[in-house]
């Protein structure tokens, strides 16, 4: 590498730093909904149906972001909560976006905040065979519970298990001479979970992680 082979590198680095590698992952977005009811915000939640990839659990609108179909993350989490829960565009009021959220199974998140233009909930069109149902919780529930807190750790594995017990190396740390730790399972670092129990609804994960962070800014806001 000389001078000249700098500067071209120079040139190529992004100009603003995104995600390396994240094409790899699940890339999704959600739309984070708020809706005025009596004069208070409150969130409202899916429950997801049971049949469906991660089924009967609560979350918010969004899926996977499609490139034939989206020009940004922002479209995704507008285009899901049209087809999830019939709300349309014009009735969505994007007001901001939180950072990237990266979980450790391998999914990004991009989460929006949005206001919904919508009196109640009860005319609400799901698509049953993504929803169960959705259903709203003030906001100030989550601004005065904290959420109960746990953790997990994951394990990276060099080698495949089907399900008839037969393993197939993945990763030949041993024929590559690596430490011999990584011949065998090995530990990944903890990550917390947060829950939040309510209206009979058990909240949790993913979308648990954003409500905290929505809370942690408005708490903020109120210093």
């Amino acid at each position: 590498m000389n001078e000249k082979d700098i500067v071209k590198l120079k040139s190529r680095l992004p100009k603003k730093p995104g995600i390396m590698g994240k094409e790899n992952y699940f890339n999704s977005a959600v739309l984070i909904p708020f809706i005025l009811i009596k004069g208070e915000f409150h969130l409202l939640f899916e429950r997801r149906a049971s049949g469906i990839r991660q089924g009967s659990e609560i979350c918010f609108p969004g899926g996977e972001f499609d490139p034939a179909i989206d020009k940004n993350f922002r479209d995704t989490a507008v285009r899901e909560t049209f087809e999830e829960i019939g709300v349309r565009k014009n009735k969505i009021k994007i007001i901001g976006q939180l950072d990237t959220l990266i979980g450790p199974t391998g999914v990004t998140v991009e989460p929006f905040i949005g206001i919904l233009d919508l009196v109640g909930i009860s005319k609400i069109a799901i698509d049953k065979t993504e929803v169960e149902k959705v259903f709203t919780v003030p906001f100030s529930f989550f601004e005065k519970t904290l959420p109960d807190k746990y953790s997990v750790r994951l394990q990276v594995s060099p080698v495949e298990v089907d399900d008839k017990g037969n393993e197939t190396k993945t990763f030949p740390a041993d024929e590559l001479n690596l430490p011999s730790r990584y011949t065998k399972p090995w530990l990944g670092k903890k990550h917390s979970i947060f829950v939040y129990k309510t209206s009979g609804e058990v909240i949790w994960g993913i979308t648990a992680k954003l409500i905290q962070e929505l809370v942690s800014l408005t708490t903020k806001s109120k210093i």
